[in-house]
């Protein structure tokens, strides 16, 4: 029976070969072996082959007897090439041994304290900051550990998957990597910067599809007629479980942790981070954001069974699945404590202060968890909350739309229409006028042929910078009582 095990080594001459005389006087064939260099010691991930249990269990422990093996695991649970039963729940075993797979590949990201946010919510904010991997997003610790857990003869096979984007990114990424062919089929939708970046890794793209779902019914079409293995974004034990190693990283950095909020699609990144986290300090309360349009979670949890959901559009792309998954729905029915939704405006707005006051660069998805806090869809007053910002994968041309409407719903950039005499001095009077209430004139529009404009008079549309809400409407109250009659563009 094939079995994959990982040894971790001290960086010294000689261990490996001492590990591998072992493998060899136990008659073991090595059809695989990688070597990943730590700070320290390094971490040999082997595939081999061994013939019962007992001689597995006996060879763990002759292995471990090596001067210079520090650790020495089974990984196969169970063996590799086994399908596992839709019913068999990930479990804190899995993921520590995801952990060990990935440890020298994925790096361990900031859990940073927010004193800004921590004064505005009145918690103590740790930002997760998943968007600092090598892809932008967590989506590589479950691609790598689906992947590193394949046979020989699914590698040869390749790998296909369906995502709208960072999941994508990810499998193309590691896929390549380890020399292993790779399809990716993204909605026709797919931000366009995901889609440059997945080609860029050197995986085949095809776009595919108005929905994630009907993106995945094409990839299985291919992977059928093709052959290839199919790596699905969420809805996989070894994907759920290498996403559950942000648990076990949360709770090393932040041990007395009293809430984690987590984005929530399929709900592979909940399910596992909830059960890490739940199986070491089970009163840590785990809560779920999903994207008030596509709310697919919430409706499974209320109906006890994967629904679907109809298809909308959001900001929040990279959570917008319309059916939870099979395999997922359990694992948050036992472990997660609540889900809430968010919507557009209060992601855009998370996005916008993110990067203003964090200078930290999140998506729609990766701003979710943090636009539910903000707006008290759960009360952690008082409380060490890990907020997770999952991506940070967003197209710039977005990003500066987001800016600009934020800046707007926040009363920064503020639009006016103002009716004048169409004769000198009109406009200079009246930017005289924003001039001295200490706003600044960002845009000038004049209109003499619409908007009901009577002859011999002209519209302007002047757009303005304030300092909020509050100078906005001093500016508009100045302007009344100087004879001008501003209207308010919303």
């Amino acid at each position: 029976m094939r079995r994959s095990f990982s040894l971790l080594l001290q960086n010294k001459p000689g261990v490996l070969l001492r590990a591998a005389q072992v493998l060899t006087a136990r008659g073991c064939n090595v059809e695989d072996l990688r070597v990943s260099r730590t700070e320290d010691p390094f971490v040999s991930r082997m595939t081999l082959e061994a013939e019962t249990v007992a001689e597995q269990t006996s060879l763990l422990e002759q292995l471990r007897a090596v001067p210079g093996v520090l650790e020495a695991r089974d990984l196969t649970s169970p063996a590799i090439g086994q399908p596992r039963e839709a019913g068999d729940l990930v479990t804190l075993q899995d993921i520590e041994a995801a952990m060990t797979r990935i440890r020298g590949s994925i790096p361990v990201t900031p859990l940073v304290l927010s004193e800004w946010f921590s004064n505005l919510t009145g918690s103590s904010v740790y930002f997760k900051l998943e968007n600092l991997q090598f892809t932008g997003s967590f989506k590589e610790r479950g691609a790598l550990n689906r992947i590193l857990t394949m046979t020989l003869e699914e590698r040869a096979r390749g790998v296909i998957t369906a995502s709208a984007g960072n999941h994508a990114q990810a499998v193309a990424y590691h896929a390549v990597r380890q020399g292993v062919r790779c399809v990716i089929v993204m909605p026709e939708m797919a931000p366009l910067t995901k889609v440059v970046n997945t080609q860029a890794y050197g995986a085949t793209v095809i776009q595919k599809g108005g929905s994630f779902d009907e993106a995945v019914a094409e990839a299985r079409r291919i992977c059928e007629a093709e052959n290839m293995v199919f790596l699905h974004a969420f809805d996989d034990h070894e994907v759920i479980s290498g996403q559950g190693t942000l648990g076990l990283e949360m709770l090393e950095q932040c041990p007395m942790l009293d809430a984690v909020m987590v984005p929530v699609g399929g709900g592979g990144l909940l399910g596992g981070i909830a059960c890490a986290i739940k199986a070491i300090r089970p009163e840590v309360r785990m809560i779920g954001v999903e994207a008030a349009r596509v709310p697919s979670m919430m409706r499974a949890r209320e109906m006890r069974s994967p629904v679907t959901v109809s298809a909308a559009s959001t900001i929040a792309d990279g959570i917008a699945v319309r059916r939870a998954g099979d395999r997922t729905l359990p694992l948050v029915e036992k472990y997660v404590d609540e889900m809430v939704t968010v919507e557009e405006e209060e992601i855009a707005k998370a996005i916008l202060l993110l990067l203003e006051r964090e200078k930290t660069l999140a998506e729609g998805a990766g701003a979710a968890a943090l636009a539910a806090l903000l707006h008290h869809r759960v009360d952690l007053r008082g409380k060490k909350v890990a907020v997770l910002i999952c991506g940070g994968n967003i197209d710039v041309m977005f990003l500066s739309r987001i800016i600009e409407r934020g800046l707007v719903k926040d009363g920064r950039l503020l639009r006016l229409q103002v009716f004048l005499p169409d004769h000198p001095g009109s406009l200079s009077r009246l930017t005289q006028m924003i001039a001295g209430q200490r706003a600044n004139v960002i845009e000038v529009h004049h209109e003499r042929a619409y908007y009901g404009v009577n002859l011999g008079d002209t519209m302007i549309e002047v757009t303005v910078e304030t300092r909020g809400t509050g100078h906005s409407d001093e500016l508009i109250s100045a302007l009344v009582s100087a004879g001008f009659n501003p209207k308010r563009v919303v």
